[in-house]
């Protein structure tokens, strides 16, 4: 059963940054819902994200105990995004590269409601399902039956809808006895397995992926591939981050390139790769890095 809902995220102040289901304290006055004919599946809208880190180059163990003494700290600002706006429409898949420190994963956990930005704002259509780094919304001292429950009510799941779902996320995990087992005892792969299973299992309306499958083998990425082509062709929408740009080229109809935070191009993914290795002076070289 689908949900269909609305949310952008928001900052209240004084108060952690929280979803809204009807207005954002950020966004100009209400949100007013989506025509019939509009098929965007998320929004995002000069977003800027921006961490503060206590820092000091090359400390002393003197120099330390006169800065607590004095309760001083040295904050740097970290802007992981800047002013990014993009919309992904209903069915598409959209890729997302850059380098490493782009911003790819601060957007993916931005726009699946993990981080809050600081300026703009995000819309989201529908049910969003994450598959994220490994260990992100999951409790390792509990079994992988105990999280299948646990990611499928974070899903909007009831009970019962879990339970009807459960022996297929097991069948596609391929975990056997194990999911009675701490997950903290899985290896990487086994972790991986189940996460991409129950992610894909929750009926989502969008799935965001983040490089969350680089530890799985090739068996499994073949079967998860099947898999994810199966929900863009129920209609669902796809987020898709990837260093393996063999990845984005098969997959995705559309990317952006990222880079130090901000969106530098989109475009057909042929494009986008073409100009981001261009960029790399990398060439045709960069697309026989580990594929998907």
């Amino acid at each position: 059963m689908h949900r269909r809902c609305r949310w952008c995220w928001g900052v209240r102040p004084g108060r952690s940054p929280r979803a809204s289901s009807v207005v954002c304290c950020s966004c100009p006055g209400s949100v007013s819902s989506l025509s019939a004919s509009d098929d965007v599946a998320i929004r995002i809208q000069n977003v800027h994200v921006t961490f503060r880190v206590n820092v000091q180059r090359n400390p002393t163990l003197k120099s330390t105990l006169v800065r607590m003494g004095r309760r001083q700290q040295n904050v740097r600002e970290i802007k992981a995004l800047q002013g990014v706006s993009f919309d992904v429409h209903k069915g598409q898949v959209m890729g997302v590269v850059g380098a490493n420190g782009a911003g790819k994963s601060t957007l993916m956990r931005t726009v699946a409601g993990i981080l809050a930005p600081n300026e703009g704002r995000i819309d989201i259509y529908g049910r969003v399902s994450t598959l994220l780094a490994l260990g992100v919304g999951f409790n390792s001292a509990l079994s992988g039956k105990e999280n299948v429950v646990l990611g499928g009510l974070a899903a909007g799941l009831t009970r019962k809808e879990i339970a009807a779902k459960y022996e297929e996320i097991t069948e596609f995990a391929e975990l056997g006895d194990f999911m009675e087992l701490p997950m903290k005892t899985y290896s990487s792969g086994m972790f991986s397995r189940l996460a991409f299973a129950v992610a894909v299992h929750m009926d989502p309306d969008i799935l965001i992926i983040d490089e969350a499958l680089s530890a799985g083998d090739a068996h499994f990425k073949k079967k998860a591939a099947v898999k994810m082509k199966q929900v863009v062709d129920d209609a669902g929408t796809m987020l898709v981050v990837s260093h393996a740009l063999g990845v984005i080229k098969e997959m995705c109809d559309e990317a952006v390139w990222l880079h130090h935070g901000r969106l530098i191009r989109q475009g057909k993914p042929d494009e986008i790769i073409e100009a981001y290795t261009n960029f790399l002076n990398v060439g045709d070289d960069a697309l026989v890095l580990e594929d998907f």
